[in-house]
């Protein structure tokens, strides 16, 4: 299938590793021109080198924090600069912090919510004008399979990640007229340094052996395994290319079939 990406100027959030730099990666191999966004210069370059010495590709990149509003106007602004436009947006950010619901003071809620929520809001709105401008666009919104069941010691991320489902849902009712098609994608246990951070957590607390409690996630997925970004990236891409018509408004998870509920 011929994605329709060939020399599409994308832009890829927290993407100089994890999923953001899986579906980077993904991008370049179906010929996009690429723009990376993160905080770290150091991880941007070696990931730029990594994916043209993997695609022949090589993408531009952004040094920015994703809650810092001139520095996401900067990517956008850059994108714009180099590559002429924006015709796919892959809006992604790292995780709050883990804890319960009195762990954390307003201070914490309101950091979370710039982080993620508000982040996805501001980069959205710094894309929109040139993708109404060209009539058409693609925007893909990452949260977490607890959009459709909580994660237990995750209570900062599962309430604003939800938020996103209606961001996406209203956005792709107001967008349609323009050819911009907005869907959001929730991740399940994908091996990344997040999930790596995350397991150890459980680990420590329960005093067992990190790969105790990986074996358990196995049991869990009827894949029997984690996803890989790969995986995941294929469908994001898929998501964002010319290929994809008609799905908009949308949620998806990518889990392995981890999550019980509808």
């Amino acid at each position: 299938m011929d994605l329709g990406l060939k020399d599409k100027p994308v832009l890829v959030m927290a993407s100089s590793s994890g999923i953001g730099f899986g579906v980077a990666l993904e991008f370049a191999r179906e010929g996009a021109r690429v723009m990376l966004f993160s905080r770290s210069e150091e991880k941007l370059q070696r990931a730029a080198e990594r994916i043209e010495e993997l695609t022949g590709h090589r993408p531009l990149y952004t040094v920015g924090d994703i809650r810092n509003r001139e520095d996401i106007k900067k990517a956008v602004e850059k994108t714009i600069e180099s590559y002429g436009s924006v015709f796919a947006l892959f809006n992604n950010t790292g995780g709050p912090p883990a804890g319960s619901f009195e762990d954390f003071e307003d201070e914490d809620w309101i950091q979370a919510f710039n982080l993620t929520l508000l982040a996805y809001v501001r980069t959205i709105r710094a894309v929109l004008p040139y993708m109404k401008k060209a009539g058409k666009g693609r925007i893909v919104n990452n949260t977490s399979s607890s959009i459709k069941q909580v994660i237990d010691n995750l209570i900062l991320s599962n309430a604003f990640r939800t938020g996103i489902v209606g961001l996406t849902k209203s956005l792709s009712r107001e967008l349609g007229k323009y050819n911009i098609l907005v869907n959001a994608v929730g991740a399940g246990k994908i091996a990344t340094e997040r999930v790596d951070y995350l397991d150890s957590l459980k680990a420590s607390k329960e005093g067992v052996a990190l790969e105790e409690i990986r074996k358990r996630y196995f049991k869990e997925i009827p894949l029997g395994r984690y996803g890989t970004t790969e995986e995941f990236a294929r469908f994001v891409v898929f998501l964002c290319s010319e290929a994809n018509t008609y799905v908009t408004g949308q949620s998806f998870l990518i889990d392995g079939g981890m999550v019980k509920a509808y």
